[in-house]
């Protein structure tokens, strides 16, 4: 590989904060990491759309991958009640203090796309279903960890409830807070993916996504989006708040 000329060096340094977080985003766990700078040095780095071109290939390769070493039988593990973290952060792209306020009396989950039965459902109806809880790791792509104790209804037994394709390729969120995110299928039907009602089993506060927060234990805490609003199964890739700013989007554990 050539050594990088002074232009190449001007323009790594000029894109040094998508160079790192290719390194910090899309490499997860040290899986690849090869080196952003090993990588594009050897290229040309005329203009930055040669930049975004590479680091957009490196994130769609790093996807595929991902997807391909996702076993749906391999749990996250999960801990005794003694080591939830107390308290548990908050954390969002806004201030505690513009959490959105969801009226629980008119809350209808809205579900859209390859779904049979699109009736929308309550929290109450939610809350008549077979409930589960777990007590996991919330990872966050920040660099924290916290563990807490989640409950609801496991997704992958909604999605069969409501005839959902699960042959398609994607399910997507859409949250109060204009927050929305989307997941592979094998994720959705993952067991421990749960519809989350319940934190320390109690009604999910408002800080941690109520009405709802869907709960993935498989991937890092900005694919758990809260204040859920609808559901959509789709074959069309949906990308997401933090994918579409150029986060990695398979970003599992």
């Amino acid at each position: 590989m050539k050594k990088p000329s002074l232009l190449d060096r001007h323009l790594l340094a000029a894109n040094k904060k998508e160079i790192q977080l290719i390194e910090r985003r899309l490499f997860l766990k040290g899986t690849f990491s090869m080196g952003a700078l090993a990588l594009l040095s050897g290229c040309d780095l005329a203009d930055n759309e040669t930049v975004n071109r590479m680091l957009h290939g490196m994130s769609r390769f790093n996807d595929e991958i991902q997807a391909k070493l996702f076993d749906v039988t391999r749990l996250a593990p999960e801990y005794a009640p003694n080591m939830i973290t107390q308290p548990f952060p908050f954390n969002a792209f806004y201030a505690r203090d513009a959490v959105p306020i969801v009226d629980a009396s008119t809350y209808h989950l809205e579900l859209l796309g390859l779904i049979r039965d699109k009736k929308s459902w309550t929290l109450k109806e939610l809350g008549e279903l077979p409930q589960v809880s777990q007590i996991t790791r919330h990872v966050c792509v920040e660099g924290w960890s916290a563990i807490g104790k989640w409950g609801g209804v496991r997704f992958s037994d909604f999605l069969q409830r409501i005839g959902a394709d699960t042959t398609a390729r994607f399910v997507g969120f859409k949250c109060a807070d204009d927050y929305y995110t989307s997941i592979d299928m094998a994720t959705a039907l993952h067991p421990q993916t749960l519809l989350a009602l319940t934190f320390a089993d109690k009604t999910l506060p408002t800080e941690y996504g109520f009405p709802m927060k869907v709960r993935i234990p498989t991937k890092l805490g900005f694919k758990n989006p809260k204040h859920v609003m609808a559901i959509y199964v789709t074959n069309t890739y949906p990308g997401g708040y933090w994918e579409d700013k150029g986060y990695n989007w398979f970003s599992g554990l």
